[in-house]
């Protein structure tokens, strides 16, 4: 017995959204009726596809193959529904864009909006790790990556380039400095994003190959949060120089040791490029 389109396209937006509900919602269809095509599918293929889990749909192993295949056959029918509909001005849609930092993701998006306005965002901040999970998983239109790793298949496009700067609140004895080296931070509170980070990576190497111990550490969940607690006087934050909005509270300072440049990459799987709305967003950030 064959699938029908009916359940490839219940199991692929169940797949995309991680939820029969949302899934449901998406496609403007009930929730029982996306279970009965998943079910349905899953009889025909003799495995299971999803894991329930608290934080939504897991997908097994079969799962992730099929989706790699049934993801494409949805883009390309939304190329073929644009190739048929008029390419006239944009006026609705959705676009799922993941970042690891705030900046320069949200400026890009602020842009593409004003340009844009119907067009829906969901936008999700990451570590780096995750977020190159999710890319190598497909769930995402668009990811905007610190140092993105090489995935097959997938296109990367060069955003900018910033180095990393210690932030510090503009009274802090420290704020005065032309430059810091991580040694003068070596008794100091220091704040990082969490494990898996980007930053995570970089720092933990310095330190590394300078002989130097950071003695006090703390790990927040996102770079606002770092933001937060520069400005709330709880320590001086590590983060690239660009990934935090500029606030007249804070002043940024080079590191000795952290020199380098790093490049914020827009990265997308090249079979969605074609889509108006992903080639109007590339548009919008390189220009």
């Amino acid at each position: 017995m064959k699938p029908s389109p009916y359940q490839i396209t219940a199991f692929t937006a169940a797949a995309r959204e991680r939820s029969f509900s949302k899934a449901a919602e998406s496609l403007g269809v009930t929730q029982s009726s996306i279970t009965q095509h998943v079910a349905k599918l899953e009889k025909i293929m003799g495995t299971l596809l999803f894991v329930r889990r608290r934080d939504g749909l897991e997908l097994t192993p079969a799962a992730e193959e099929l989706f790699q295949i049934s993801d494409r056959l949805r883009t390309l029918e939304q190329l073929v529904d644009e190739k048929v509909a008029s390419y006239g001005a944009l006026s609705d849609g959705h676009l799922r864009i993941i970042a690891n930092a705030p900046r320069p993701a949200l400026p890009v998006i602020a842009a593409y909006t004003r340009l844009y306005p119907q067009v829906r965002i969901e936008f999700s901040l990451y570590s780096w790790t995750i977020a190159m999970q999710k890319l190598h998983e497909r769930d995402m239109d668009i990811a905007i990556i610190t140092e993105p790793q090489a995935v097959e298949g997938v296109s990367i496009h060069e955003i900018n380039q910033t180095p990393y700067k210690a932030h510090l609140r503009r009274d802090h004895p420290l704020a005065d400095r032309k430059v810091l080296s991580l040694h003068d931070l070596a008794e100091e509170t220091v704040i990082m994003p969490e494990d898996g980070s980007f930053t995570q990576r970089v720092v933990s190497a310095k330190t590394r190959e300078h002989g130097i111990e950071l003695v006090r550490v703390i790990k927040t969940s996102t770079f606002p949060v770092v933001k937060e607690a520069v400005l709330h006087g709880v320590g001086v934050g590590i983060v690239l120089e660009d990934s935090l909005f500029p606030s007249r509270h804070l002043v940024t300072v080079p590191l000795k040791e952290m020199p380098e440049v790093y490049r914020h990459c827009l990265v997308t799987p090249p079979y969605k490029q074609d889509l108006r709305l992903v080639r109007s967003f590339l548009d919008v950030a390189l220009q």
